[in-house]
C-alpha cells in the first residue's frame, strides 16, 4: 500500500505541499519572533497555510494528471476555494474572538482558575498567508506531477 502511495502524484502533491508548508512555519516563527517553536509543525495558524497548500497541491495534480476537463477537477478546485474561504473568514474570525475573550479573562479573572487556560488563538489564516500557502501547493504539485517515479 505505501509503495502504491508513493507512486501515487496526487497523494504525494497534498502531503509534501502540507508537509513543506508546515516546515515553513517553523522558519517564519523564527524569523518574526527570534525562536524555535516546533509546535509550529503540527500546529493550525501561520504562515503559509498548510490548508491551502494540501489542497492546491490536490487541485494542481489532478489538474495536470487528469485534465481539467475531467469531472473530478472542478470538485477539488470547488473544495480548495471552500478551504480557503473558510481560513480568511469564520477560522480566522474565531481566533481573533478568542484573542479578546483571553484579554477578557485575564482582566476579569485575575488568579481564578477561569483565568488559567487560555482560548487557542491562532486558528485561521491572513489572506498573505493563504496565498503563500496556495502557491506552495501549486508548486510542490506541479514537480509531483513532473518528476519521474
Amino acid at each position: 500500500m505505501i509503495v502504491t502511495l508513493r507512486a501515487n502524484p496526487t497523494f504525494m502533491s497534498g502531503l509534501v505541499a502540507w508537509m513543506v508548508a508546515q516546515a515553513s512555519k517553523v522558519l517564519t516563527t523564527y524569523v518574526v519572533y527570534r525562536r524555535w517553536d516546533l509546535r509550529m509543525l503540527v500546529g493550525s495558524g501561520g504562515m503559509p497555510s498548510s490548508h491551502s497548500a494540501l489542497c492546491l497541491g490536490l487541485t494542481t495534480s489532478v489538474a495536470l494528471s487528469h485534465g481539467v476537463g475531467d469531472a473530478l477537477f472542478p470538485v477539488c478546485l470547488g473544495f480548495s476555494l471552500i478551504v480557503m474561504y473558510d481560513a480568511t473568514g469564520v477560522r480566522r474570525h474565531a481566533g481573533m474572538q478568542a484573542e479578546v475573550l483571553n484579554m477578557i479573562i485575564k482582566d476579569l479573572f485575575q488568579g481564578h482558575p477561569v483565568s488559567e487556560k487560555k482560548l487557542k488563538e491562532l486558528l485561521g489564516h491572513t489572506p498573505l498567508q493563504v496565498v503563500a500557502g496556495a502557491l506552495v501547493g501549486i508548486l510542490v504539485g506541479w514537480w509531483c506531477c513532473l518528476t519521474p517515479r
